[in-house]
């Protein structure tokens, strides 16, 4: 029978495997929390000692997730900042500043003042690229230039960039 895996060593696995938010963390870590089965009896193994996401540590699942998020958090496991980086790196090619800022508010978090003129900078360079991928050519009828902004609406491109980026580009 497999042993179970402390929430500390979940959270580290799950962190290693991509940058995570704190409100995505505390979900997913809860879910095993609750799960998991608190055993009073047991005593910390040999560098154990009451460190946070270790099994017996609480017997109650949100503290115990609390505590733990805090520990990554103050060992630099954890980081918003690098968190909003790499999901703005990630979204970057594919959406607009509507699409990442709400994405972003659903972890609650915002970008920082160097990444948001970033964003507003390339938005109509990216609304456009995001375009030609999907459609070969620029609109010739409203009927066509109503899919189109459809398309970038659903992006999360703004108003004022689809109506620029649906505009023959004057060189």
């Amino acid at each position: 029978m497999k042993a179970a895996r402390s929430l500390k060593a979940r959270a580290l696995q799950m962190l290693a495997q991509r940058d995570q938010s704190r409100v995505e963390m505390r979900v997913k870590l809860l879910r095993h929390a609750r799960r998991a089965p608190v055993d009073a009896d047991s005593e910390p193994g040999p560098g154990e000692a009451g460190e946070p996401g270790e099994p017996g540590h609480s017997a109650d699942p949100a503290a115990e997730v609390e505590a733990l998020l805090d520990w990554l958090e103050a060992h630099r496991h954890l980081s918003a900042e690098r968190f909003v980086e790499s999901r703005v790196h990630a979204r970057l090619s594919r959406f607009g500043n509507l699409r990442i800022h709400s994405e972003l508010a659903r972890h609650g978090l915002n970008p920082s003042a160097e990444i948001e003129r970033s964003l507003a900078a390339t938005e109509l360079e990216r609304a456009r690229e995001v375009r030609d991928r999907r459609f070969a050519d620029l609109p010739h009828d409203a009927a066509e230039r109503a899919r189109q902004a459809r398309f970038l609406a659903g992006r999360g491109f703004s108003a004022d960039v689809i109506h620029r980026a649906l505009r023959p580009v004057s060189r």
